[in-house]
């Protein structure tokens, strides 16, 4: 028979442990019986921001700068002046835009790793169809100007305030 002896530091620590695995919250939380359910925790974050902003869609458009046929990538000041002429008078009021590398598998199957642009726009949710127009055409002209495959989307629901 195998005896392992626990000192009383590392006992503690492992009843702790259970206790916040058992319990799912902070042991602190548990033994002075402060822990609130689960659904009051979530309620209480909503109410928290009720009113704070107004319903927002943010969207997310994903920009690769990699073309293929050995094609030279899209230089930065290219890219920029992209965003000057086509995307900012579409969006006047305002973007945000990081770079970053990604990748992703083209049509044929290659992996491709390029350097990448991620371009966030938020706007009123009454103003959806307006905006979903002019986002349709910057992922189309991007892509026939450079002769991309795409250019990714992503939307969010949000509540904003600005």
């Amino acid at each position: 028979m195998l005896h392992i002896r626990i000192s009383t530091p590392a006992a503690a620590a492992l009843v702790a442990i259970a206790l916040l695995f058992a319990t799912g919250g902070p042991v602190s939380e548990v033994a002075y019986g402060t822990a609130a359910p689960a659904a009051a925790t979530a309620r209480n974050a909503e109410q928290s921001t009720e009113g704070r902003g107004s319903p927002y869609i943010s969207t997310h458009l994903y920009f690769g700068t990699g073309r293929h046929g050995g094609k030279p990538p899209i230089p930065e000041e290219e890219f920029m002046k992209f965003v000057a002429d086509v995307v900012t008078p579409r969006f006047p009021s305002g973007l945000t835009l990081q770079e970053g590398r990604g990748q992703w598998r083209d049509k044929d199957g290659d992996i491709n790793r390029e350097r990448s642009y991620e371009l966030t726009v938020l706007y009123p949710v009454e103003e959806a169809r307006t905006r979903d127009r002019d986002i349709e055409y910057i992922r189309h002209l991007y892509c026939t100007t450079y002769e991309l495959e795409s250019v990714g989307r992503a939307d969010v629901k949000a509540q904003a305030s600005f």
